[in-house]
């Protein structure tokens, strides 16, 4: 994915500053620091996050997509099935994540007030989005919506129950993405027999 030089800022900042987003949790200051620690003067936090607080904490859901993306470009998914694509795709952005988990799940606590959550929904949705691209979904119809809000759901789900989890072994979270993988499946095909004509 061809990067802007505002992207490449943001993620020196990104990276800089995830150590201590651990500790100190998003807040501001952690963002001017780390410009400061990669050189800049702290008016680039700003300058590259205008919008200040939410974009800084907004860009750790592209960062992870890409880092994502970076990884799964070597595979074929012709050789994989549907569900398998997607197993793949949130479980690798899930262990992308998974050594800055207290920063993910301080990033969760802070998406998670009311008035935050439309943005947030929204962040979701690009991630499903990418996944599903690179899945080879090409659908332009309905499907498209259905097929990306169905993955939000398990994304947001599957994410959530990784937070809870203790770190170390992922198996009970890829069990536990299988099992909403396998629900939405079946929902899918109930979905389309009641589409198709008597």
């Amino acid at each position: 994915m061809k990067m802007s030089s505002t992207d490449q800022i943001r993620d020196r900042l990104l990276e800089q500053a995830l150590p201590d987003i651990a500790f100190d949790g998003w807040v501001w200051p952690v963002a001017e620091a780390a410009a400061v620690a990669c050189g800049y003067d702290k008016a680039m936090a700003r300058a590259v996050f205008p919008a200040g607080l939410p974009d800084f904490v907004a860009h750790l859901s592209d960062w992870a997509d890409r880092q994502m993306l970076d990884s799964l470009g070597p595979v074929d998914v012709s050789d994989l099935r549907i569900r398998d694509r997607i197993h793949l795709g949130v479980m690798t952005r899930i262990e992308i994540l998974t050594p800055w988990k207290e920063a993910m799940r301080r990033a969760a606590t802070y998406w998670g007030v009311p008035p935050r959550s439309l943005q947030a929904g929204r962040l979701v949705w690009r991630s499903a989005d990418r996944i599903w691209l690179w899945a080879g979904d090409t659908s332009q119809d309905y499907n498209r919506y259905t097929k990306r809000a169905l993955l939000s759901g398990v994304i947001s789900a599957t994410t959530l129950a990784w937070l809870n989890k203790d770190a170390g072994d992922l198996s009970e979270v890829e069990a536990f993405l299988d099992r909403r993988i396998g629900n939405v499946m079946a929902l899918g095909k109930t979905i389309g027999r009641f589409k198709k004509p008597a």
